[in-house]
């Protein structure tokens, strides 16, 4: 199978664009579409798909029209952290925002629930990846409905029977109207497996560099695995769409999460045919009296004729080989 082959794989296999006939289960956490590969290929491959990566985002940040947005969701451990960090490794941080969203604090709580989002939407140029987003508010406070307490909602809000179908609509809504404001988005799912996250947990304990990422509150969330994942079959169910799809990333093996995400990206970019930057008409224009304002230095008049007759010298050398 191709390298090509393969990266369409990647790209297609995984995406969502409605949700009406899918399963969470149908999705394998521990699938890597075929690809076994050890820890320094799928570096090696990382990095390689990383440059390209790079690159696009740098016409991106050139062509200054479009922008793309990259909502990171997941369960605790699934590899939303390093997935950033890899993928992201090369990219020029001029052109790149993380934002991640914890618990709203009191001036947050005083608006909308969307209106923190819509602040961290990338400028014009840029790629933002969120760590967590605005799929909180139907996933966490599905499960824990005590939260939308301290939320400050009218009683005519939160005993509308039709309050979670109203936020499924509203954040249909907000990324229909970002997309029409040539904001790509894209929603990954980091999925891993009940446990894969045992594991994970088990080695931040054990591990003295990873301890400070545990929370005592990990071990009682676990006992919630089941309701978090209605949730997200309910959250993609509802919100996944043509200009808004959802991925689900197979997160068990974090290299292959990792090259999945980056192809991902690479993938949206390269679908806006963004052109190579031009210098202005200005610029080409008065290319020698610039640089002559710069201290450049020009070829003279003998080296000027030497190039040309080289030049000439050798394309008679072609035509005598093609002749024969």
């Amino acid at each position: 199978m191709s390298d090509q082959s393969i990266r369409e794989i990647i790209r297609t296999k995984y995406r969502i664009e409605d949700g009406k006939k899918f399963l969470l289960t149908n999705y394998n956490p521990s699938d890597t579409a075929g690809l076994s590969l050890k820890p320094k290929e799928a570096k090696k491959i990382l990095k390689k798909r990383i440059k390209h990566l790079s690159y696009l985002q740098e016409l991106l940040y050139a062509n200054g029209h479009s922008a793309l947005l990259v909502a990171l969701q997941g369960m605790d451990t699934a590899g939303k952290d390093g997935t950033i960090k890899h993928v992201t490794s090369g990219i020029n941080p001029q052109g790149i925002t993380i934002t991640s969203f914890k618990q709203p604090g009191p001036v947050e709580l005083m608006h909308d629930y969307l209106w923190r989002i819509h602040m961290a939407v990338p400028s014009r140029g840029k790629i933002t990846i969120f760590n967590r987003s605005h799929y909180e508010e139907v996933l966490v406070t599905k499960v824990h409905p005590s939260i939308l307490a301290n939320q400050k909602l009218p009683l005519r809000v939160l005993n509308n029977k039709d309050f979670w179908i109203d936020r499924y609509e509203d954040i249909r809504n907000f990324e229909k109207y970002i997309y029409r404001q040539g904001i790509g988005i894209v929603k990954c799912f980091l999925n891993i497996s009940k446990e894969e996250q045992r594991k994970r947990l088990l080695a931040r304990l054990e591990n003295k560099e990873k301890q400070w990422k545990f929370s005592p509150n990990d071990p009682k969330e676990r006992q919630f695995w089941e309701e978090y994942q209605g949730a997200y079959q309910e959250v993609i169910v509802q919100t996944a769409a043509p200009n808004a799809p959802w991925f689900i990333i197979p997160a068990n093996n974090k290299w292959f999460a990792r090259l999945v995400v980056a192809e991902i990206m690479i993938n949206e970019l390269e679908k806006l045919h963004i052109p190579e930057p031009q210098p202005s008409q200005e610029v080409l224009e008065s290319l020698n009296s610039l640089k002559a304002e710069l201290g450049g230095k020009f070829p003279s008049d003998d080296n000027k004729k030497k190039l040309k007759s080289a030049s000439k010298a050798g394309k008679d050398k072609n035509d005598k080989k093609k002749s024969k």
